[in-house]
């Protein structure tokens, strides 16, 4: 099975299913001497894990990463990095009442039509419980870039029709861990929570968006053709389950605007080239030119209702589907620190890129 590794240099491989014994990755081309702070990336995975509120799943996973190769005393020491997270609630038998048939919008079809067998429990591969592995791996990377002055942040911006009309730079992102949503506006993540709650009430679902910024990026990131920076993250961000769109700097909504208006004029400052704007999104030719980095990524509602819906089993026979087991009301909580994961890891990686193309 193709497509389970990411990066070139700093470059992961994860395995495991929903329901399996284990989900876990291996990390190559981390540098040696790392400091691993094993409790910043058991963190960031709690940031991530279900059960840790009442508007997302209730799985109760405590996802313990072990640590199984690659550092020693505290230190990565070059070699692959190694970590698994075994789990601990799986219940199979939530998915008995599918396993001939194809949930509408999941991966059930496709993968069957892929493969010709499927591992029904969860989604098997295709689940979200895989993006735990990416989030360890990217604590990593984010231990590597914070030790080169990069700070990466990832926020919920927008839940159904509730959207903050601010810019990150208008927000005060310290809030962002505040409160379940993950929104750093306290009165509009009041607002999502409850129309989360609604929607959950319902026996619904609803999409959103997560809004990141990674700031103190130098020059030079990036490749001018097929490897642009944008279109890595963009890979990166649209290979997470639920993910639908990606747009950087002004995005869609700079086709509004002239040339005149969306050209960031050039200035020096203090010997330092900035700009005086920022619609590229810190991205020109595909390279980073130093000012801060900003995208969005839009999450499609949850394809698991529990409305029936109806649809066809393996022999092609009209079947209804009804959800069942746990799941989100809306995925874009737990997304943020999933979201800043695949950043990081595309920004670790580049970085080591960029180190080898100059004497």
């Amino acid at each position: 099975m193709a497509g389970n590794s990411f990066g070139q240099l700093f470059r992961i491989s994860t395995f495991g299913e929903s329901h399996g014994r284990a989900i876990g990755l291996v990390l190559d081309g981390c540098p040696a001497g790392l400091a691993i702070d094993e409790a910043f990336i058991q963190s960031e995975l709690a940031r991530r894990r279900p059960g840790q509120s009442a508007i997302v799943t209730q799985r109760k996973e405590e996802d313990k990463v072990e640590v199984l190769s690659g550092v020693f005393e505290g230190k990565s020491t070059g070699t692959p990095i190694a970590m698994a997270i075994f789990n601990a609630d799986a219940r199979s038998g939530d998915y008995s009442h599918i396993a001939d048939k194809y949930r509408p919008s999941h991966a059930d079809y496709t993968y069957q039509a892929k493969y010709g067998i499927r591992d029904y429990r969860g989604g098997g591969r295709s689940s979200a419980r895989e993006t735990a592995a990416r989030v360890a791996a990217g604590a990593v990377a984010k231990l590597f870039l914070m030790h080169e002055g990069i700070r990466i942040q990832a926020y919920v911006s927008q839940v159904g029709h509730l959207q903050l009309r601010q810019g990150y730079q208008d927000l005060n992102l310290a809030q962002t861990e505040s409160n379940p949503v993950r929104c750093p506006d306290v009165e509009m993540a009041a607002q999502m929570e409850s129309l989360i709650r609604e929607v959950r009430k319902a026996g619904d679902t609803i999409g959103g968006v997560v809004s990141c910024v990674a700031s103190g990026c130098p020059p030079g990131l990036g490749e001018p053709a097929f490897d642009k920076l944008h279109a890595d993250l963009g890979k990166a961000m649209l290979s997470i389950n639920a993910a639908k769109g990606f747009e950087y700097g002004s995005g869609f909504g700079g086709i509004r605007m002239r040339g005149s208006e969306h050209n960031d004029v050039f200035y020096s400052d203090g010997g330092a080239i900035r700009t005086r704007t920022n619609h590229s999104g810190g991205i020109q030719g595909g390279i980073s030119n130093g000012m801060d980095i900003y995208f969005r990524v839009a999450f499609k509602p949850v394809a698991t209702i529990v409305a029936p819906q109806e649809s066809v089993n393996e022999a092609g026979e009209k079947v209804n589907v009804e959800g069942k087991g746990r799941h989100d009301p809306c995925v874009v909580p737990r997304a943020v620190p999933i979201v800043e994961a695949m950043a990081a890891l595309v920004l670790a990686d580049h970085l080591l890129r960029h180190r080898a193309t100059r004497v």
